[in-house]
């Protein structure tokens, strides 16, 4: 063993592997979205993505070559149909990369906490400002062309104040009244909503492209999914008298070509799930009404339910890639006997 050599550890391991499936995935749908954008505005955003999950890439197999780390299958042109007609509207493809890119900050943030060698850290430090200034792009993007989806507005505070009673935590009894809902819960509450509608509209998208009914039965279900949590979470922000505003109009085509493959839409799928169980985790701690922490809790046992399906659905097509773990001592012992 090379005693100057730093070797990768387990959670360095797992990242980079992570790292190269969403990269090697957002490629795929990236590189068909930059085919049929017209505004000129919208298009550097995009390429700018596309350009940051290429470079990652040439990292990542560089890296895995060093490494002698075995290059994970993850997504390459075979999992693209760059022949099928226009799918997605400007402005979904823009707030696609929005959406993607708050993902990308959130994943990249923790690979930095996880990592603890030089190359990697600096890798994951630069690609965490890199999505960054890309979210922010595409902010002011949204912003410029008045699509940028605003947060509710409250008054602002004229004077701190401090919690006198525990019925402020309160929030299941049917049979008294809730209190008004605070700032943090708001914010949560209207950014599950948005996250949500990205999600509605990717299931429509990609169960009109697949042949497969089971795929087109799957991602109805989210549709169906999503909707509900949309509902359920305008109907706690309107019993508040808060309006949510108007959300803007990220629409798909109705074509009905196989666009991606099988494999890319169910991972995708997974990747959205995780993403939303995440984000529920972190509503329901910055929660502090009951029956919010409780609705999210709830919501976010059915994401894994829907989540657990479907990689039933991958494994059963052989398309769940397993990520890199440590061998079975116990068989390995066994296998000797």
């Amino acid at each position: 063993m090379n005693q100057n050599k730093i070797y990768l550890t387990s959670a360095e391991i797992g990242s980079l592997w992570t790292s190269y499936m969403n990269s090697s995935m957002a490629t795929c749908i990236l590189k068909f979205m930059l085919k049929h954008i017209e505004d000129t505005d919208i298009k550097p955003a995009v390429q700018f993505s596309y350009d940051l999950s290429s470079s990652h890439l040439d990292f990542l197999v560089h890296l895995f070559e060093q490494e002698k780390y075995a290059i994970p299958n993850g997504f390459t042109e075979k999992d693209v149909n760059m022949d099928a007609p226009w799918l997605f509207s400007d402005i979904f493809c823009l707030t696609y990369v929005n959406h993607m890119s708050k993902v990308g900050m959130l994943s990249y943030s923790g690979f930095v906490g996880m990592s603890a060698r030089e190359d990697i850290c600096d890798f994951y430090t630069q690609g965490l400002m890199d999505i960054s200034t890309l979210y922010n792009q595409t902010n002011k993007i949204a912003n410029s062309k008045g699509v940028h989806p605003r947060h509710p507005y409250i008054e602002v505070p004229n004077e701190s104040d401090y919690v006198d009673s525990k019925k402020y935590l309160s929030g299941l009894n049917p049979f008294t009244n809730k209190r008004p809902l605070n700032a943090i819960e708001i914010a949560h509450l209207y950014m599950n909503v948005l996250t949500n509608s990205v999600g509605v509209k990717l299931c429509l998208a990609f169960a009109q492209t697949s042949p497969s009914k089971e795929i087109q039965d799957y991602m109805l279900r989210g549709k169906k999914i999503s909707n509900k949590h949309i509902n359920a979470f305008h109907s706690i922000l309107l019993e508040n008298d808060i309006a949510t505003p108007r959300l803007p109009d990220i629409s798909v085509s109705h074509s009905t070509t196989k666009t991606f493959s099988d494999k890319l839409l169910m991972f995708h799928m997974t990747l959205l799930a995780s993403a939303g169980i995440g984000n529920y985790a972190t509503a329901a701690a910055a929660s502090q009404r009951s029956d919010l922490v409780a609705n999210y809790e709830r919501f976010s046992l059915g994401i894994a339910q829907y989540a657990k399906d479907g990689a039933d659905i991958m494994i059963k097509n052989h398309w769940l890639e397993q990520p890199p773990g440590t061998k079975d001592r116990e068989k390995l012992a066994r296998k000797q006997t």
